[in-house]
């Protein structure tokens, strides 16, 4: 069964996948029944280049190194099975305090009311570890009871024993956090590492 879910994760995550819309708003929000996963974290924490790593393409979420750069609520519709959304960043941007509460009330408004929301993927840099701003995003998701799963990104920036130390830290939070999926997952956009493993994890909301 488990060769199985592999296999079915690595067609899916082959499939065309479209961008549909970058919503400002929630009157901009499609409306679809498709389940959702929605990738969120810190500024500049790697979300864009996360998403093309798992769809195999290099330009389907725009990157770049200034943080802030993603402005909306990004939704792409994979092989008409499950609906990708980059959120724009948390903590540090260069945009105007006004924008920035209002990207907060936006990301928490889709957060808490999105009934197809299948998982948030809440990214954290491997080089350091949770931050307040992720404490925050994580109790806020547990007390909507929320499910998300943490992905620590950027893995190829630091050694094996210095992720072994961010990894411990975080495993002993999951009492606190009662909508934390069990399994962190540990990526690297640019070498690949744990993409395969996320796949498999994110095309389990489907069944």
């Amino acid at each position: 069964m488990e060769d199985a879910d592999a296999k079915a994760a690595h067609v899916l995550f082959r499939q065309p996948c479209d961008f549909v819309i970058g919503a400002a708003s929630l009157d901009l929000i499609p409306a679809t029944a498709l389940p959702e996963v929605a990738f969120i974290g810190r500024s500049n924490v790697g979300k864009s280049s996360l998403v093309n790593a798992l769809t195999g393409r290099k330009t389907l979420a725009r990157t770049s190194n200034t943080p802030g750069r993603t402005q909306q609520l990004n939704f792409f519709n994979l092989g008409g099975q499950l609906m990708l959304v980059d959120l724009p960043g948390y903590g540090y941007a260069k945009v105007s305090r006004k924008q920035v509460r209002e990207w907060t009330k936006l990301i928490g408004d889709y957060l808490r009311g999105r009934a197809q929301l299948a998982r948030v993927c809440v990214l954290v840099d491997a080089r350091h570890g949770l931050k307040p701003s992720d404490l925050e995003m994580m109790e806020m998701l547990d007390n909507h009871a929320v499910s998300y799963q943490l992905v620590l990104t950027k893995r190829d920036k630091i050694k094996q024993s210095e992720c072994d130390a961010v990894m411990a830290s975080i495993e002993g939070r999951f009492n606190d956090h009662p909508a934390l999926h069990p399994e962190v997952m540990v990526t690297s956009s640019v070498k690949g590492d744990g993409i395969v493993p996320l796949q498999q994890a994110l095309y389990g909301v489907l069944k």
